[in-house]
């Protein structure tokens, strides 16, 4: 199964979403799960993974499928030798699931390696890294997710859920 994973952050609270799906190109997720995570600390220059990794191992130990993949909102790598937040996922699940890092903007020091990724019409690119797989296997499985926009449609599902603090 492939999961995709975001988190929302209000004050020092995150509310993270995970949605499971059997196919790259599946329309509709078989599942979710939701995770609040207290006691945040506070955004750090350059430690980004210290503030967002413990939400999303904290919503991952309450999904009971098989993950194969995990798609995350950001970068696995921020230049050959420079981790991103998927990067230290990947070392915290022993680098035994794939990792792929969907970002909507350029981080400069990516460029070397990131694959820029065109969905849909629009002219501006997702930039898509990996660990455990070959980043441009990776762009290949996002270029064929379902959606017709720049988001694939399930990375946005992913994304609204983690906003929906209400239901909470």
């Amino acid at each position: 199964m492939i999961v995709s994973l975001d988190v929302d952050y209000q004050y020092n609270r995150a509310n993270t979403a995970c949605l499971v799906f059997s196919e790259w190109n599946s329309v509709m997720p078989s599942n979710s799960y939701t995770s609040i995570t207290n006691n945040i600390p506070p955004y750090e220059s350059g430690q980004f993974y210290k503030r967002e990794l413990p939400c999303l191992l904290n919503v991952l130990e309450k999904v009971t499928e098989r993950i194969d993949v995990i798609v995350v909102d950001g970068y696995v790598w921020l230049g050959e030798d420079r981790k991103g937040l998927g990067a230290y996922l990947y070392e915290s699940l022993y680098q035994e699931v794939p990792v792929v890092g969907v970002a909507k903007r350029i981080f400069y020091g990516a460029k070397d390696v990131a694959v820029e990724v065109l969905r849909g019409e629009s002219q501006n690119p997702l930039w898509v890294t990996a660990a455990g797989m070959s980043a441009h296997i990776a762009a290949e499985h996002i270029s064929a997710m379902s959606g017709d926009y720049r988001i694939p449609t399930l990375l946005k599902s992913t994304d609204s859920l983690c906003r929906q603090w209400s239901i909470f």
